[in-house]
């Protein structure tokens, strides 16, 4: 698993969007895909079938030692089709 500080805005948005840690470190545990982004950010993603097989995405900032919780949330574009 990816060892995260999270940052405060990391914990209001888990509170806010009633996602569960458990959740978040189900994702970082054994994400279905990661996505490496251009502004050093890692997206770790996964379907969480318990919440109507929503995406769940967990961004982190793995450029900063140890690395920083910075968002997570169900992302509604993933599994749309085009």
């Amino acid at each position: 698993m990816v060892k995260i500080v999270p940052s405060r805005h990391f914990k209001e948005m888990l509170k806010e969007r009633a996602i569960d840690e458990k959740r978040v470190k189900n994702v970082l545990d054994a994400p279905d895909k990661i996505e490496p982004h251009e502004d050093g950010t890692m997206h770790y993603i996964k379907k969480i079938s318990e919440n109507g097989n929503r995406y769940l995405r967990v961004i982190i900032n793995e450029m900063v030692i140890p690395a920083k919780g910075v968002t997570a949330f169900f992302d509604r574009r993933i599994g749309k089709k085009k």
